[in-house]
């Protein structure tokens, strides 16, 4: 369905596998082919012209590959009343001692707060909460041609996959972001809240992606030039804090206004959130969401989710060998490469979750929680106390009176479910 096919000779499922092994292997490509010439079944120029192939969409291999995985394995896993989101980011891919690369850019890196030479590669993942799936991305270059430093290569085949990803990668990063989204809806993808940091999360942004079916939750910079309209008025997000009356104490949000997004005509109704900054108490942070049903405890929890992306990356650059296995200068190459470090990931999330998750041992689950599924947790304890204090009256050194105050003491420092239904005799029994 990606297109991925050989006229004649091997298979490319076996290259492919290949491919994917080399990260958990010590020896690269050459070094196989250099020590252990036999071990491979093919050539390196096979290999070469599978990864160089500008007629496989890898992107939607991993799309496909990701849809199939969530249907499949954390589906059955996943509650039906767990929010599913997706989350869009972009980390810097480098290649800064590269000159020749098709495409290649000189880019920012937020990191390390330089300019390098290298891509954007911007990426849409799926997350439950608990596992983290990448679905598709695209190594984005320059739309300003004087920042390229090499153009693409004009022998690809103006109607073939690989010159698509090319003209795609010379566009801005938010229409990138919206044909990414459209694709994963296209693939049946099951989420409808789509997590943004700061530097997407703007009006036109959040239209758009109403417009696709999407709610968003996001970050909002703390930006005169980005403005709601609250009461009547087109407010920045500090006058609107500024304006209203806040929360005392330590409450895990300060303010929560509702406004509107105005952009060129359109409107969609959003929900402010003001966060206390846990590393600077007289800070705060500010999210948006344009799904009003949220409460604002859920908006905090739903957009902690958004770490799960960045997890994601340091796993891919410092074990999976992301930026440093492929030295490769077609963008063919490239993309390839990432799609095989995506595959990668998607493995090992799937190992991860039956390993930690235990209803993924199908029946046996059920079987084991079997007995317990009519047990609350109030009658848990209470048999649990009823039989401490059977042990204890059977001591000599224990009376009824300071048994009594003993199991007193515990009732109220347990929590108020137990203390509601819980009494205590003088005899020290519990009912």
């Amino acid at each position: 369905r990606a297109n991925a096919r050989k006229l004649a000779g091997i298979p490319v499922v076996q290259v492919f596998l290949f491919a994917f092994a080399m990260a958990f292997c010590s020896k690269s490509l050459y070094m196989k082919t250099k020590l252990c010439p036999g071990s491979l079944p093919f050539g390196k120029d096979t290999f070469y012209r599978f990864i160089n192939s500008c007629h496989t969409n890898w992107r939607k291999f991993t799309t496909l590959l990701c849809a199939s995985i969530i249907a499949k394995t954390i589906a059955p896993l996943t509650s039906e009343e767990r929010m599913n989101v997706l989350i869009i980011d972009d980390s810097t891919f480098p290649r800064a001692r590269s000159k020749k690369v098709e495409l290649l850019a000189r880019i920012y890196d937020h990191a390390h707060h330089l300019y390098t030479y290298g891509f954007r590669m911007m990426t849409l993942c799926w997350s439950d909460g608990n596992t983290v799936l990448p679905i598709n991305h695209c190594l984005l270059s320059s739309t300003n041609q004087r920042n390229r430093l090499f153009e693409a290569h004009a022998t690809v085949d103006a109607r073939s996959n690989g010159a698509k990803q090319r003209t795609l990668a010379q566009m801005k990063g938010t229409r990138v972001v919206l044909e990414l989204l459209k694709q994963a809806k296209e693939a049946g993808i099951p989420a409808k809240h789509v997590l943004f940091d700061s530097w997407f999360c703007t009006p036109s942004a959040m239209l758009d992606l109403k417009e696709l079916g999407y709610f968003v939750i996001g970050m909002i910079k703390k930006s005169k030039t980005l403005q709601f309209r609250v009461n009547g008025k087109m407010q920045d997000v500090k006058t609107i804090y500024r304006t209203h009356p806040k929360r005392r104490g330590r409450a895990a949000w300060k303010l929560s206004v509702a406004g509107v997004a105005v952009k060129e005509g359109r409107e969609v109704p959003v929900r402010l959130v003001y966060v206390a900054n846990r590393n600077n108490p007289r800070d705060y942070l500010v999210l948006v969401t344009t799904d009003m049903s949220l409460r604002e405890d859920e908006v905090i929890r739903n957009y902690g989710k958004r770490w799960g992306i960045e997890v994601f990356f340091k796993v891919c650059k410092s074990y999976l060998k992301l930026s440093k296995e492929c030295r490769a200068l077609s963008y063919d190459a490239l993309t390839a490469h990432v799609s095989i470090v995506f595959t990668r990931y998607m493995m090992l999330a799937v190992q991860e979750r039956e390993c930690v998750d235990d209803r993924s041992l199908g029946e046996l689950f059920f079987m084991s929680i079997d007995e317990l599924a009519d047990i609350t947790l109030r009658t848990s304890l209470t048999l649990i106390l009823l039989e401490v204090v059977r042990e204890i009256d059977h001591s000599e050194q224990a009376d009824s009176e300071m048994l009594a105050d003993l199991v007193k003491k515990f009732i109220k420092s347990i929590s108020n479910l137990l203390q509601g239904d819980t009494t205590v005799h003088d005899s020290g029994r519990l009912s």
